[in-house]
């Protein structure tokens, strides 16, 4: 059988996301992380994602821009939008932490837990799990660039993990996390990096 190839990329920096702000992916790519996309393409470097056939965003404007620094042409998918961070959205975690720390453990603890008054990480990761077990096309490679914090749920829920596992998983900006799907399950791929014109993506029409 065929299976289905994913790629889930984290939009690069923001000036926000450099200091930790919730929602960070809100804001513009800072000139560092926009040049950090761009080097992800440059001479040498064509098999970071290999070959795309469908290029999927969240609708924020740090994964559209990130999207487009890295050659690609994206669709936006509401599906892959960052958690909805409410009352938190613009805080750094660190003053979320100095000023509320029990709501802060809370919401790392109790994955049904929203104190922010917005999405809880329970939440997200049902919303991001549906979208990930609709995507059945085999022989189709799909890029989706997206929130650190999405891909780590997505993580969490394509492996089945328990959302205890989540607070250890980092993903870093520009990230890329390699998954394939056999069936009904979904497979965590290791590759190594290839060299050579084989490699190159193909352009999207």
């Amino acid at each position: 059988m065929t299976a289905t190839s994913l790629r889930l990329v984290a939009h690069a920096h923001t000036a926000a996301l450099r200091r930790a702000v919730f929602g960070a992916g809100d804001d513009d790519l800072d000139e560092g992380g926009r040049q950090a996309a761009l080097a992800l393409v440059g001479p040498g470097r064509h098999a970071t994602l290999g070959r795309v056939d469908v290029c999927l965003t969240s609708p924020s404007p740090a994964a559209v821009q990130t999207a487009y620094a890295i050659g690609l042409r994206p669709t936006v998918e509401a599906a892959l939008a960052d958690c909805d961070y409410a009352d938190w959205a613009g805080r750094s975690l660190a003053d979320v932490g100095a000023r509320e720390p029990e709501a802060l453990r809370q919401w790392w603890g109790t994955p049904e837990a929203a104190p922010h008054g917005g999405e809880s990480l329970a939440a997200l990761r049902d919303r991001v799990g549906g979208w990930l077990d609709g995507q059945l096309a085999p022989g189709v490679r799909i890029a989706a660039v997206t929130h650190p914090m999405v891909v780590r749920v997505a993580i969490v829920h394509a492996l089945q993990l328990p959302m205890a596992a989540l607070p250890r998983l980092d993903v870093a900006p520009l990230a890329v996390v390699r998954l394939s799907r056999h069936g009904s399950r979904w497979q965590l791929q290791f590759t190594a990096p290839q060299v050579g014109s084989g490699s190159e993506r193909r352009p999207q029409g």
